[in-house]
């Protein structure tokens, strides 16, 4: 997806877009991780999510993102490599003490943040997608300095809205733009 992408009406048909599959990535390790984190699941954490993360999250969105500078897309470039890294280490440092843990998160919500204002001109997804992970981050930040379990568990909810909101965005994409119509709306 371009820089000035809204979704479907920018897909691209040549394959030389990783924008989708970097959404996508996106959205169902930020699904993954933040059903993990609810406790919605009986018997399953957090940690359940270190693999899918490290791979899915950690190496798919860095290669799509590298993808993605490569063809000229320095946002969605930045974007999925920088997160990518985020998946990756997250995945690596599973036994990080609170605050450690707390520094972590609460740096990349810096960096969501970023991506939250570059991307504000780009459309309602994308402005929901990153802006719903940077309150994530920062929640469970706050979580994991001050031991909170019920603001880390409702900090899950918002990072699986967020994944829901990329799923949706790169499914709507691909789906629109192979259907030669407009099936799953984005704006």
């Amino acid at each position: 997806m371009s820089n000035e992408a809204t979704g479907a009406t920018n897909a691209r048909s040549t394959g030389a877009d990783a924008g989708n599959l970097g959404y996508l990535a996106l959205g169902l390790t930020l699904l993954a991780y933040g059903l993990l984190s609810t406790g919605v699941l009986s018997g399953t954490g957090v940690g359940d999510a270190a693999h899918l993360a490290h791979l899915v999250g950690g190496v798919t969105l860095f290669i799509a993102g590298l993808w993605q500078l490569r063809g000229g897309e320095g946002f969605t470039g930045t974007a999925f490599t920088s997160l990518g890294s985020f998946w990756a280490t997250w995945s690596a440092a599973g036994g990080a003490g609170k605050n450690a843990a707390g520094l972590f998160l609460l740096l990349w919500a810096l960096l969501a943040l970023t991506l939250t204002a570059a991307s504000w001109g780009a459309g309602l997804f994308s402005r929901a997608v990153y802006g719903l992970l940077t309150l994530s981050l920062l929640l469970n930040a706050i979580a994991a300095f001050g031991g909170y379990s019920g603001l880390a568990k409702f900090a899950g909810w918002i990072a699986a809205v967020s994944g829901l909101t990329a799923w949706y965005w790169a499914t709507s994409a691909l789906s629109n733009g192979s259907w030669g119509r407009i099936a799953l709306p984005v704006k």
